[in-house]
């Protein structure tokens, strides 16, 4: 609910604190911004680039597949990542989609809000409703991020940008990060036939620039399991993310067509846990 996390919002405009007005949300200089019917509220400085965030198919694809359990073991790293969390704050998603990984995060500590952040009307519109303690606010990850300096006590990241500077702000003394990012291995069989995005392989490289200056890296390692997936599973899985872009829906049934009637795909995803001095 947003009422269990205006305390941690600040104006994008002005970055003063916000109170919670009726619908509203109003800080002291006069900024207001209403809440949606569906309960999310959009801390956006200016509209939102044209064709930015994931479209309602892709927060649809997106719901689909998690609710079939297979990306489980990846809501089950960010659990165990989220372990040692300390002190008081909120636990934030950068790029929270539908709130699904957030939702499952909050089930395991009682009583401490979470903040859906996206870009995304129909994610934000699904998050609002993905658990009592959540937030959703919408806010471009990329820029400032409408939050007070040090109201993070856990940051999640998964799959998502990384503004180094505004994370780092945003966390509070001794808050965790958590990030998962895919490995080169990640969907490997699925790069050629259905035409997917392969991964960096820099990508460490440029985790380490982006977060390492701010932030002192506690562990991180690897997290591999097999998805047995039917046509639809597959639809679904290359729709929901980055891909989803760039394949046409059309052309994508017909590779699907051509492969076999499940198809064994490996999931593979680094997992880092940061700490904020």
């Amino acid at each position: 609910m947003l009422a269990d996390v205006v305390r941690y919002l600040r104006c994008p405009h002005c970055a003063a604190e916000l109170a919670l007005d009726g619908g509203v949300l109003r800080c002291a200089a006069g900024h207001s911004f209403d809440i949606a019917r569906q309960g999310y509220v959009s801390l956006l400085p200016g509209r939102p680039r044209a064709g930015s965030g994931d479209s309602t198919a892709m927060v649809a694809a997106r719901e689909a597949f998690t609710a079939a359990g297979h990306l489980d073991p990846l809501a089950d790293a960010l659990v165990d990542a989220a372990a040692g969390v300390e002190g008081a704050g909120c636990v934030t998603d950068l790029g929270a989609g539908s709130g699904w990984q957030l939702a499952r995060v909050l089930d395991v500590l009682p009583g401490r809000p979470g903040i859906a952040l996206d870009v995304s009307r129909p994610a934000l519109q699904r998050a609002a409703r993905a658990h009592p303690r959540i937030g959703a606010v919408g806010a471009d990850i990329w820029g400032a991020l409408p939050l007070r300096s040090g109201s993070a006590a856990l940051v999640l990241n998964v799959f998502a940008p990384r503004n180094g500077e505004e994370i780092a702000r945003v966390m509070a003394p001794g808050a965790l990060l958590a990030v998962v990012a895919p490995t080169p291995r990640h969907l490997e069989q699925l790069t050629g036939p259905l035409g997917m995005l392969s991964v960096d392989s820099r990508k460490p490289e440029r985790l380490e620039r982006e977060l390492g200056e701010r932030l002192e890296l506690q562990s991180s390692d690897e997290r591999e399991w097999r998805m047995s997936l039917a046509a639809s599973e597959l639809e679904a899985l290359v729709m929901m993310g980055p891909s989803g872009f760039h394949v046409d829906p059309g052309e994508l049934r017909g590779r699907i067509a051509a492969l076999p009637e499940r198809v064994e795909v490996s999931a593979s995803v680094s997992v880092s846990r940061w700490r904020a001095p």
